[in-house]
């Protein structure tokens, strides 16, 4: 089987749908369609399993992705390899990254690391801290930005810290939430995050939210919040661009400290030798540096 044959199989079998793998590869769907039935021809056993659904893997493609797979993993070890032996930075540089750093603080970070480094390439996943830190732990990724303060053994660098406010267009402190009828507007995130806040509710006002609204992103959360829906519990990153009209109450602990939220790069030793992985961590130093 050829390396653009497996490299085509890992692609169906992420996206299982030929549609968004043909676009993805750049063929039409038939030509894909056409490819498959070949490669399933030469092993003599279906792949996938079609539907209006969409594809599904059968056993035997399973073992055929797999094989694949680690065919095209090989193959892009051995292209960085040969990278390193140039001055220039080359190889894919693979990133787990929270979602709240992924939208607001990651894009400045790598225009400035595509600009400096055009032949890298970047392979990037984003949703909760605790499902980037699972990437590093199977080492499909070289790097993670995460949120708070995991107990990670490897190489863990503190970059800035936010504090969290009590984010609406009316309510002007914290006390007055007891009386309002607005509704406290959630968004899913780990349970740590969650049990800061809860902490913090609970000392504060000996009760729970009267209606609340959970949604799925934190930039919906923040986008109802702004439009007047209810009030919100947001990290100071997520609200830098809100309007004068949007009022932001700090978040206290019990001893008058500000509750905050803590950034940090962390990854396993090995993936520090990497230049590309290198790189880019000397321009996230230099972009705290300038920013925090």
């Amino acid at each position: 089987m050829q390396l653009i044959e497996c490299r085509m199989l890992v692609v169906l079998a992420q996206e299982l749908n030929m549609r968004k793998a043909a676009e993805r590869l750049f063929v039409s769907q038939p030509a894909l369609s056409q490819r498959l039935q070949t490669i399933e021809k030469a092993w003599d056993t279906q792949i996938f399993i079609r539907s209006q659904k969409g594809l599904s893997l059968t056993p035997a493609g399973e073992k055929i992705v797999q094989f694949a797979k680690e065919v095209v993993e090989k193959e892009d070890r051995v292209r960085e390899d040969l990278h390193h032996l140039d001055n220039e930075v080359y190889g894919t540089l693979k990133l787990a990254v929270a979602s709240i750093i992924g939208q607001h603080w990651l894009p400045a970070v790598l225009k400035r690391y595509m600009d400096r480094y055009p032949h890298a390439k970047i392979s990037l996943v984003t949703g909760w801290s605790s499902e980037m830190l699972r990437y590093l732990y199977e080492d499909e990724v070289h790097i993670g930005i995460i949120r708070g303060n995991p107990d990670w053994k490897g190489v863990k660098e503190h970059l800035f810290t936010d504090p969290l406010y009590l984010v609406d267009s009316e309510i002007e402190r914290a006390a007055e939430v007891v009386n309002t009828h607005r509704p406290f507007i959630q968004f899913k995130s780990d349970s740590t995050y969650y049990q800061e806040i809860l902490e913090w509710w609970h000392r504060e006002f000996h009760t729970t939210p009267k209606r609340t609204i959970v949604v799925d992103q934190i930039e919906t959360c923040k986008q109802m919040a702004l439009n007047g829906l209810g009030f919100a519990i947001l990290p100071s990153i997520a609200i830098k661009e809100a309007g004068s009209h949007i009022h932001r109450t700090p978040l206290l602990k019990a001893n008058g400290e500000p509750i905050t939220r803590d950034t940090s790069l962390v990854g396993y030793e090995s993936a520090f030798k990497l230049k590309q992985v290198r790189a880019f961590v000397d321009i996230v130093r230099e972009y705290v540096r300038e920013t925090v």
